[in-house]
């Protein structure tokens, strides 16, 4: 599969190179420096290369959105034309000072976002987890049991893109629902970021949910 990453920082860099190991094209973009780009594509191997938002999204199968949110407009500006791709997105709806969600209840980050950009298939995904434990995931993923990822959206091939990545990297996905789901979604990645950051066992934290009896 061809993956364009649209946003360079955290997320974007680690599932980027973790899609690469995995075996897919990946193009790494929207970063402030074009050598960071350059260098993860050459430390993630593989196929994998650096490229402007435009030649990111071209020619993919599936574009990652991992931008804080203050950056979204300037991001899809850059990609231009997504009318019909895969949308994959990681970016919550945080305010200004990454206090609190800026959309929330009646909405979500990814609801607006399919407003933006009508003509594409949004699914929300692999926001629900910390950077920080991408890796070891990816290392046990022949472990099982696997950890949990939700991901929600509208489009049913646009979630088994989703689906598919999210197996790739280790998780097991979990479908939510439609794309309104996200309005739960997002809060529960406060929580799940309040348990990362703010507790005392570190960010290396997933999640996993089981079903019992019938």
């Amino acid at each position: 599969m061809r993956v364009g990453i649209l946003g360079s920082g955290l997320m974007g860099a680690k599932l980027g190179t973790l899609f690469a190991r995995a075996g897919h094209d990946v193009v790494f973009s929207y970063s402030r420096s074009e050598r960071k780009l350059k260098r993860l594509a050459r430390e993630a191997g593989g196929r994998a290369r650096a490229g402007t938002p435009r030649e990111a999204a071209r020619e993919a199968d599936a574009v990652l959105l991992a931008v804080h949110w203050s950056r979204v407009g300037d991001v899809l500006k850059r990609a231009g034309d997504l009318a019909g791709k895969v949308i994959v997105s990681c970016s919550l709806p945080m305010n200004a000072n990454d206090t609190d969600l800026a959309i929330a209840h009646t909405s979500s980050g990814a609801e607006a976002l399919a407003r933006k950009v009508r003509t594409a298939r949004v699914v929300a995904a692999f926001g629900t987890v910390p950077s920080e434990v991408l890796f070891d995931v990816f290392a046990s993923r022949r472990k099982r049991p696997r950890p949990s990822l939700l991901y929600c959206g509208d489009d049913t091939g646009a979630k088994k893109v989703a689906a598919r990545l999210i197996r790739d990297v280790g998780f097991e996905p979990v479908d939510a629902g439609p794309l309104r789901m996200a309005r739960n979604m997002e809060p529960f990645t406060l929580l799940i970021a309040q348990l990362a950051y703010e507790g005392d066992r570190g960010p290396e934290l997933a999640y996993r949910f089981e079903w019992r009896g019938r």
